[in-house]
């Protein structure tokens, strides 16, 4: 499909909506086909747009971050936290952990052991009654 939309491109109007339609898909490729090589990640995004979604209404929170950098840290940690949320993970004894390892010189080629869905800290794991 990717060299069809490439030599579908060549034939299109550079300024058409189709070709930057076409741009966008081959500039993003990589990242739309990650789900074909990973099992643990969805076609689409609607699980994550549904989690996330109390937080859009919480938006207007991050107008008062202060800075740009201190909204995109905001977003940054609430991605976070959604996604233990997602992988049925305790974000704070996660978070506790993985800043603790960090702190402590975990090893930078080590990283992704530290992704909540590689996480020892499941609710389940940490509440009993959450077992039945």
């Amino acid at each position: 499909m990717k060299q069809w939309f490439e030599a579908k491109l060549d034939h299109l109007a550079q300024k058409s909506d189709t070709a930057k339609a076409l741009r966008y898909v081959l500039r993003h490729w990589d990242g739309l086909t990650l789900y074909l090589e990973d099992g643990r990640i969805e076609m689409d995004t609607n699980a994550v747009e549904r989690a996330m979604r109390p937080i859009k209404l919480n938006a207007k929170s991050a107008l008062f971050a202060g800075c740009d950098e201190g909204a995109e840290n905001w977003a940054l940690l609430a991605s976070l936290i959604e996604t233990c949320k997602l992988n049925g993970v305790s974000a704070e004894h996660w978070l506790s952990d993985v800043l603790t390892k960090l702190v402590n010189g975990w090893p930078a080629a080590r990283l992704d052991e530290l992704l909540p869905w590689a996480s020892t800290y499941t609710m389940h794991a940490l509440d009993p009654r959450l077992a039945a």
